[in-house]
């Protein structure tokens, strides 16, 4: 049933949005660079696959996690594509592949070894990653590997259709009181 909703709400929401996409089509265009930003990621079953952002960070910035990266890497444009997140947008694209659901863990880079080793223990892996869930919408990044897995292992216990819709309401919410 989650992936019936996933389908249908990344289908309404990129037809919505679609204007943003095409305004940032056009604004990147004239940069010269490339709106999309693609990163080797983990899901499900720890199958590896390429995720889909809007660029947010200069060319040639090391593919390390966010919390470890300088903020002079990030473009102007770049920080108000984050802070209302909108640089996750492309990410529907891979729901809609079925790489990963709207609701899940963060998938983690390759290279976050603590985070993997974590995630095993708990097997989080069983599940696939997810746009937003219960550490996003409780402000917890993947600089603290332990809670991270903690919390993803709550949201994974509990989930049904209640509180997907909950977490996806909930990340609504949070985007617009940050304007």
């Amino acid at each position: 049933m989650i992936r019936l909703f996933d389908i249908i709400l990344s289908l309404i929401t990129l037809f919505v949005l679609s204007p943003i996409f095409i305004f940032l089509f056009f604004v990147e265009f004239f940069n010269k660079n490339s709106i999309f930003f693609y990163q080797q990621r983990v899901g499900l079953n720890k199958k590896i696959f390429t995720l889909v952002k809007f660029r947010t960070m200069k060319l040639n910035t090391k593919s390390v996690s966010t919390h470890l990266i300088s903020i002079h890497n990030i473009t102007a444009l770049g920080l108000v594509l984050r802070r209302f997140k909108i640089d996750e947008l492309p990410q529907l694209w891979n729901v809609l592949r079925g790489d990963m659901s709207l609701v899940g863990p963060r998938p983690c880079l390759l290279n976050q070894k603590k985070l993997i080793l974590e995630r095993n223990k708990k097997k989080i892996f069983t599940v696939k990653p997810g746009i937003t869930g219960l550490a996003q919408i409780s402000g917890i990044d993947m600089s603290t590997p332990s809670l991270l897995t903690k919390v993803d292992f709550t949201m994974i216990k509990q989930m049904n259709l209640f509180y997907y819709f909950y977490y996806i309401l909930a990340t609504i919410l949070m985007i617009f009181r940050k304007k």
